[in-house]
């Protein structure tokens, strides 16, 4: 969805820097850094993206019975979509509290619920994936995964495929750019620049186009 690309771009949740590239966790250098919390702070662009989510699940997704969201990004978008659907909502933990219960899964667990993961982005998907393997440990049918935003990397749809998971996003990586060269955010060597390094984030040869 464009829209929801221009809101990204506009409320500066996604930066685009192909010259000057960011360092992620992993130490990969990347042209592009996607912040979705910041949705959240706009009250205009927020009601934009959590109508266009809660849609979404409607049409792909129309035998949910609960929503869950992955800690911490997807916890609040979870929650607004479960209120417009009034379905139950819980979250999954990174891994087990090392205290109480030391829940990972946080909410009712109703074995055999047909569930829908609301994930802010996907990158790899590995963390998605570590979710939805959760949920069906105890019991719950994932349905499938939503985020916001995907970099659309290959590793992401084979590691999905890998494990036989559905997953779709409101806008990707390719509709995104071609948005910021349209409104000259980007120029066509730097497009360049972000097209070769989609392909194989760990090359950093597309730095020196």
């Amino acid at each position: 969805m464009k829209n929801i690309s221009k809101i990204l771009l506009d409320i500066k949740a996604v930066a685009l820097s192909p010259d000057e590239p960011f360092t992620w966790a992993s130490g990969i250098k990347s042209p592009i850094y996607c912040d979705n919390r910041l949705i959240l702070s706009y009250p205009e662009e927020r009601k934009i993206v959590e109508d266009s989510l809660t849609n979404h699940i409607k049409e792909e997704y129309e035998d949910v019975e609960y929503i869950m969201g992955t800690a911490t990004a997807g916890i609040p978008h979870a929650a607004l979509i479960a209120e417009r659907l009034n379905l139950p909502m819980g979250f999954v933990r990174s891994s087990k509290k090392d205290h109480g219960k030391q829940n990972k899964i946080e909410g009712k667990i109703v074995k055999g619920a047909k569930v829908v993961v609301i994930e802010d982005l996907f990158s790899t998907g590995g963390s998605s994936i570590d979710v939805a393997i959760a949920l069906e440990e105890v019991g719950f049918e994932v349905l499938g995964i939503v985020s916001i935003f995907t970099y659309n990397l290959p590793e992401a749809h084979e590691n999905f495929k890998k494990h036989n998971l559905k997953y779709s996003s409101l806008t990707n990586y390719e509709e995104l750019t071609e948005y910021a060269k349209e409104i000259n955010y980007i120029d066509d060597k730097q497009l360049n620049k972000l097209s070769k390094w989609r392909v194989n984030p760990n090359d950093s040869s597309w730095m020196s186009l």
